[in-house]
């Protein structure tokens, strides 16, 4: 199956091609499974070639640690890659404080308004977990 890792670091300027450990370590877990996965910055651009995969993750961190809000361009970069309906989609949110499920839940309300299926959500505690979760997801 071909997966399109997309990466929503709470700041912009940290996404330049060096991704956080957490999503590296979820795309070697899904390449472990015999997937193709592109790991993608989500800032940078590259978006408007996702209706060509066979399944989407998202992941992003809350802009702050008591905040329950995800960066506001994800959004638009949802909005702008084309016709995203029915596709199957996962939602991950790096948990840095009190407020990470509610991050979770407005991500998960943003692919779902763009139609994407989500049929796996969790919150990432570390590398080792998400490669964990990699080896378990595309179904």
């Amino acid at each position: 199956m071909r997966i399109a890792v997309i990466v929503f670091p709470a700041k912009k300027n940290s996404a330049a091609k060096n991704f956080p450990p957490w999503a590296a370590s979820l795309a070697r877990g899904m390449e472990a499974m015999g997937h193709r996965v592109e790991l993608m910055d989500g800032y940078g651009g590259e978006l408007r070639g996702l209706p060509g995969y066979d399944y989407l993750a998202l992941l992003t961190e809350p802009r702050s640690f008591l905040s329950g809000k995800i960066p506001p361009a994800i959004s638009a970069a949802l909005a702008s890659s084309g016709s995203l309906g029915r596709k199957k989609g996962a939602a991950f949110i790096k948990k840095k404080g009190p407020f990470s499920m509610r991050a979770l839940s407005r991500l998960m309300a943003l692919m779902e308004k763009e139609g994407i299926i989500i049929n796996w959500s969790d919150l990432i505690l570390n590398p080792a977990q998400a490669e964990a979760l990699g080896k378990r997801i595309g179904g």
